[in-house]
């Protein structure tokens, strides 16, 4: 296991650099690494031991087998309702299965392994992977430049001092040109969100519109009464299923064989899709928090000052010069800094910066 997943461990290398926030690097590489290794144990799983056994009485067990995972198996949704050993066999498994209407067909456990795979490589992963690739495009290595090494306090006290007067000469210099910086920032953050969204409902599709509502059924399902309990990952990936075989008899009627299936593999799928379920639904709660969280960096200043006091522990009257003299755009770079800088050089550096900044004129506000 630990060779089929260690090649991950390149997603959660710590970056000297930091010009992205926690939310946004938990999409990017976190839930990639999560995507692929989901993909990687269910292709294993696939190749051990059989996918499908069924029981039948006078047909070859393995052309059944075959048979039944090549073609589809059903179970009857009100079976899941009847009490199991004295009205039905198993979950979802009676013996009226006449109706065609009353029947639920799977097809998809035969494609879960080949679905998670391409869809999460080529889609889910990669569209979970897109947003940090066009925001380091877009960035071109700003923040390193601006940094300039100094996110180690430990260098001679000179080499020290001509960093902090080449960076505070850098950014008087470009003073108000970096709102589009911002900007693409935050629109790979509402990428993100756009990304999950997409993904929830792609497999909500895959799953015939079950995958909405399957983490909270299995949340409420411990506080049902034990009589009224249907486990909603049974109902979802059934571990027994019924498959009908037809053939020929000797005198050459069509003769109708009801067979009894088990999905071992389906025990694995279950555990899988609803780790995934967690980790999307919380993963969008906290994408929809930081774009309100957005919203008010970019419409209200005084944040901005609260945030630069309280997190970056910025004297109360430096932050609240630097967010009423910047826009956003510089107020973002200053915020940022305060991550890749050694923290007294960062104080000192933004209290220089409050009194050498210049307020906007009317006109470039």
């Amino acid at each position: 296991m630990y060779k089929l997943l260690g090649g991950l461990k390149e997603y959660f290398k710590l970056q000297d650099i930091c010009t992205s926030s926690v939310i946004f690097r938990l999409h990017n590489s976190f839930t990639t690494a999560l995507l692929l290794a989901c993909s990687l144990v269910i292709t294993a799983t696939q190749y051990v031991g059989q996918p499908i056994s069924c029981i039948v009485n006078g047909i070859p067990t393995h052309v059944v087998n075959t048979y039944c995972w090549i073609s589809s198996t059903f179970t009857m949704p009100d079976a899941f309702r009847r009490e199991q050993g004295r009205e039905v066999a198993h979950p979802g498994i009676a013996n009226d299965f006449n109706d065609e209407d009353a029947k639920k067909y799977y097809t998809y456990y035969q494609w879960v392994c080949f679905v998670l795979f391409f869809q999460i490589f080529f889609f889910q992963a990669a569209a979970c992977y897109l947003p940090k690739v066009l925001w380091e495009a877009s960035e071109g290595g700003v923040m390193r430049t601006t940094v300039m090494g100094l996110n180690h306090g430990i260098c001679r006290e000179d080499e020290k001092c001509a960093k902090k007067n080449a960076l505070m000469e850098y950014f008087l210099k470009r003073l108000r040109r970096h709102k589009l910086y911002v900007l693409r920032y935050f629109a790979c953050e509402a990428l993100c969100l756009v990304n999950i969204i997409v993904q929830l409902w792609m497999m909500n599709k895959f799953f015939e519109g079950e995958f909405y509502s399957y983490g909270w059924r299995v949340m409420n399902f411990s506080d049902q009464p034990q009589e009224q309990r249907i486990d909603p990952m049974v109902y979802v990936f059934p571990r027994v299923t019924k498959c009908i075989f037809h053939k020929f008899g000797a005198s050459g009627t069509i003769q109708k064989h009801d067979s009894l299936c088990i999905l071992p593999l389906n025990i694995v799928n279950e555990k899988t899709y609803i780790f995934i379920w967690f980790w999307f639904i919380i993963l969008a709660v906290m994408l929809i928090c930081l774009m309100i969280y957005r919203a008010m960096i970019m419409m209200m200043p005084s944040v901005r000052a609260r945030l630069l006091d309280i997190i970056r522990l910025v004297p109360k009257e430096a932050a609240q010069a630097i967010s009423r003299k910047t826009d956003l755009g510089d107020w973002w770079i200053i915020y940022m800094l305060g991550g890749n800088l050694d923290p007294p050089i960062y104080r000192d550096i933004v209290v220089e910066l409050a009194k050498q900044i210049e307020p906007p004129r009317k006109n470039e506000k």
